[in-house]
């Protein structure tokens, strides 16, 4: 069976809405030169889209692929070929290839790229390190006994009710509602003119702001009523179910060392930078953050950690929380490699025969000499 770019996109954007980028990022579509419903020869992955992955797209006849890290971050005014941004941009559109990149929205995924490595790192009762604020919304629709179950069924469906690991979560009251139909309406209970009182279940759920438009279109099909009274209003309080980095509890504490050796080996880094020990640490609580996560280090301190993993961690940084914990940089690439792993995952996982790969090209940019 032939998918189209768009139905592999969509696969992919139930697990990692874009709606959970952040607000600096580009995440998405970057080029689409033949239009998201042309028929998808093969899907690549990687971190970065290079010359050399574009190379390998053209040569294993992918058309599709799919980045960790957009290509195109900075608006481009033009396509003159000037900047490496512009000449690959050129040169995708002139092979028919397109590019999608998820960046912050893999981030910010319940399986996100922090939580994967956590637990390859092997921590317990892992929570997002600094999880999303202000993205959480209460819908509460009106609605007769009779069609309770269908307009709750399908509210859950569209992803409602989800807190924490539970999903289904709502709550129930039930009331009296009136009306009157006025002339041009279809009323499904009730006469024209004439004031009508029915009894109704008012059913509340908690929705994501991502999910806030298609909760509402599923509500309003399964509604009878031609105009149902629905209520939408956002909550304070954080997600605590999507947000950036990770932080958990190790099963047995270990030494400083030893969480250095297991980095390097989880990560794939040959080196890391990290702060010198005048009195080693027991290390029992880790976060971590993957990419460039240098601005959670206090929240990781108040949160209690021992040690906290993460990349392109400034000089001052260093200086100033070398005594209250331990810092481990590993590099930003090191960070990010299983982006390819979480991203073919995905696909491959809804799609069992469809060709998946993962870029064999791509090379960190950085050494180690």
């Amino acid at each position: 069976m032939i998918h189209s770019l768009e139905e592999i996109i969509t696969i992919l954007e139930a697990e990692i809405h874009p709606g959970l980028q952040e607000s600096w990022d580009n995440t998405g579509w970057q080029v689409c030169p033949l239009g998201t419903s042309a028929p998808c020869t093969g899907v690549m992955v990687c971190v970065d889209v290079t010359d050399d992955v574009i190379t390998e797209a053209i040569e294993t006849k992918c058309n599709l692929i799919i980045s960790h890290h957009p290509l195109i971050f900075r608006p481009l005014k033009r396509l003159t070929g000037v900047t490496p941004a512009e000449r690959m941009a050129i040169r995708l559109i002139q092979n028919g290839i397109s590019v999608y990149s998820a960046h912050t929205s893999l981030d910010n995924a319940a399986a996100g790229v922090s939580h994967y490595l956590a637990e390859a790192l092997g921590l317990n009762d892992i929570e997002p390190l600094a999880p999303r604020k202000d993205v959480l919304y209460k819908i509460a629709v009106y609605v007769p006994e009779t069609h309770a179950e269908a307009v709750a069924e399908a509210m859950f469906a569209a992803g409602a009710g989800h807190i924490g690991n539970y999903d289904l979560c709502g709550f129930t009251v039930k009331g009296e509602g009136s009306f009157r139909a006025l002339e041009g309406s279809e009323p499904f209970i009730g006469r024209h003119g004439e004031m009508s009182r029915v009894s109704e279940v008012k059913i509340e759920a908690i929705m994501p702001s991502h999910l806030k438009r298609s909760v509402e279109k599923a509500v309003r099909r399964a509604h009878p009523y031609e105009e149902p009274a629905i209520d939408v209003y956002r909550i304070e309080g954080e997600d605590v179910s999507t947000g950036l980095g990770a932080i958990g509890n190790l099963a047995e504490p270990i030494s400083e060392t030893q969480l250095i050796d297991r980095v390097k080996k989880v990560y794939g880094s040959p080196v890391v930078r990290t702060t010198p020990s005048d009195t080693p640490r027991t290390i029992r609580r880790v976060a971590l953050c993957g990419g460039s996560g240098g601005e959670f280090i206090a929240r990781a301190i108040s949160d209690g950690a021992d040690a906290y993993i993460t990349s392109d961690i400034r000089y001052h940084d260093f200086v100033d929380y070398r005594h209250n914990i331990l810092l481990v940089d590993t590099g930003h690439y090191e960070s990010e490699k299983c982006t390819t792993l979480l991203l073919s995952r995905i696909i491959s996982k809804k799609i069992p025969n469809f060709a998946v790969r993962i870029s064999a090209t791509e090379t960190n940019s950085i050494t180690y000499k």
